[in-house]
């Protein structure tokens, strides 16, 4: 039963808009008990700008404790942000706001996704990073992506 709420966690940091889409994964270290450790690719669609996707690549454990939901996953990814179509920014967008977010693990640790917008160059800037409970100063992994907006 635990397992199975651990398992939920990343889920549930999503409720109440449409989350990740699993593009795909990789296994990067072999484990005789559990599931591999992985790097796994995500998309994230930003849900106030449309026409902008988020590909955001991260290091999973695996073993026993990947498995149950107990180990801590890295604070190793990287993010890389396209227009798929035409992008414009609704005129309400703030100016820092977090977009996205997931448990990286069940109880301490999240990685999230900022949006920055730069109106002097009309260019959107997504930060990934992370943040850790236990620490006061967080994590200092960190990757940028930037989506120049259409239009004048």
């Amino acid at each position: 039963m635990l397992a199975l709420a651990a398992s939920l966690l990343p889920a549930l940091a999503f409720a109440g808009d449409e989350g990740p889409t699993r593009i795909g994964q990789v296994s990067t270290t072999f484990r005789l008990l559990g599931r591999n450790d992985q790097i796994v690719v995500e998309r994230y669609d930003d849900p106030k700008v449309p026409n902008v996707s988020c590909y955001m690549s991260r290091a999973v454990k695996g073993g026993v404790k990947g498995s149950l939901g107990f180990a801590t996953d890295p604070s190793r990814f990287s993010i890389a942000c396209r227009a798929t179509g035409t992008v414009s920014v609704p005129g309400d967008l703030p100016k820092n706001e977090i977009v996205f977010g997931a448990a990286a693990n069940w109880l301490f640790k999240e990685i999230r996704v900022s949006r920055l917008w730069d109106p002097d160059k009309r260019v959107l800037i997504y930060l990934v990073w992370s943040t850790q409970a236990l620490t006061p100063e967080g994590s200092p992994y960190n990757s940028i992506s930037a989506v120049k907006v259409d239009g004048s």
